[in-house]
């Protein structure tokens, strides 16, 4: 299901040739979920041929797991002033925290997630 861009994005993608750069604004759309392999992202803005453009990207677990690491390793490094968004990437980190941290019963209500202490 495709939602609102609520904000902007920039998409470039250089060959040794060619060079394309995409901008994702307002009047586009986006799309972002997990699957059995990763995280796919998908960016479009609809309208005429001379405008219309998409982007789908998909990124193994591996590849998107370093990437939380290094932008977790980046905003640590960061002032408390430096990231004017800081409390609303707090707030959907969080969330995707509890989401991972949650499993869905055979009848497809959640219940949080066992922990077990592996140590001895």
């Amino acid at each position: 299901m495709t939602r609102p861009v609520p904000d902007k994005a920039e998409v470039a993608l250089e060959y040794p040739d060619k060079f394309y750069v995409g901008t994702f604004d307002r009047t586009s759309r986006f799309d972002a979920h997990l699957d059995t392999t990763g995280v796919s992202l998908m960016l479009e803005r609809p309208g005429d041929e001379n405008v219309r453009k998409s982007i789908h990207m998909h990124l193994n677990y591996d590849l998107f797991t370093q990437i939380l690491q290094d932008v977790a390793a980046t905003a640590a490094a960061m002032g408390a002033d430096d990231m004017v968004h800081r409390a609303a990437v707090a707030r959907a980190a969080r969330e995707l925290a509890r989401a991972l941290g949650t499993k869905r019963k055979a009848d497809g209500r959640e219940r949080p997630a066992q922990h077990t202490d592996q140590s001895s």
